[in-house]
């Protein structure tokens, strides 16, 4: 199967045009982020946290403190619902009410699995690092046990997802497009700039 299941929760009503439930498209889209946004319920009470995440095949990793509130939620049986968007421009037209941004995004509600048995917990703290520097989890000094036992990781199976990604120009109203103001699209580009080594 190269497509999610469209499910109640995710499938986008509006602005279907820009829905996508293909898998590699979700998969670049959370690849390329490097910041999701996790939210759930503790006691009736929302809670959100920006983290780290990477992916292994169809899971979603995380990672954080052992003795984070929100983890605490999460191992009790709450839902997640995890959040990525990455902005690619800035959409200017020609009325107000037409302007816009081009973005990718993604979805996904889970529930938590987490990771305990130690080689995959391993496994996926070094993918973490690569993510960031191919060779690093090499290089560094690998968590002893007393760091790993403070950091738990936490799996979510990509099942429930789906995208929503705009691209292109303003959609301006005929009626406008003769008005003296310009329109068009200014990119929005995130990049790694060269790494500013530590001597010390």
């Amino acid at each position: 199967m190269n497509q999610y299941k469209q499910t109640e929760r995710t499938r986008v009503k509006r602005g279907s045009k820009r829905a996508s439930y293909d898998k590699a498209t979700v998969n670049a889209i959370l690849d390329e982020a490097m910041i999701c946004h996790v939210s759930t319920q503790l006691n009736g009470q929302p809670l959100l946290q920006p983290t780290i995440h990477w992916r292994d095949g169809d899971q979603l990793y995380v990672h954080g403190s052992s003795k984070n509130g929100l983890f605490k939620a999460l191992q009790e049986g709450a839902e997640a619902c995890i959040a990525v968007t990455l902005l690619d421009g800035i959409v200017f037209a020609r009325s107000a009410f037409h302007h816009s941004v081009n973005y990718r995004s993604v979805v996904i509600y889970s529930h938590a699995r987490f990771v305990d048995y130690a080689e995959e917990k391993r496994r996926a703290l070094d993918q973490l690092i690569e993510k960031f520097h191919e060779g690093r989890s090499e290089q560094a000094r690998r968590a002893n046990d007393t760091e790993m036992k403070a950091t738990s990781v936490i799996a979510f199976t990509l099942d429930e997802v789906s995208a929503k990604i705009r691209t292109g120009g303003p959609v301006d109203d005929e009626e406008d497009m003769n008005l003296p103001v310009w329109a068009g699209v200014q990119p929005v580009i995130t990049r790694l700039g060269e790494i500013e080594y530590e001597t010390e």
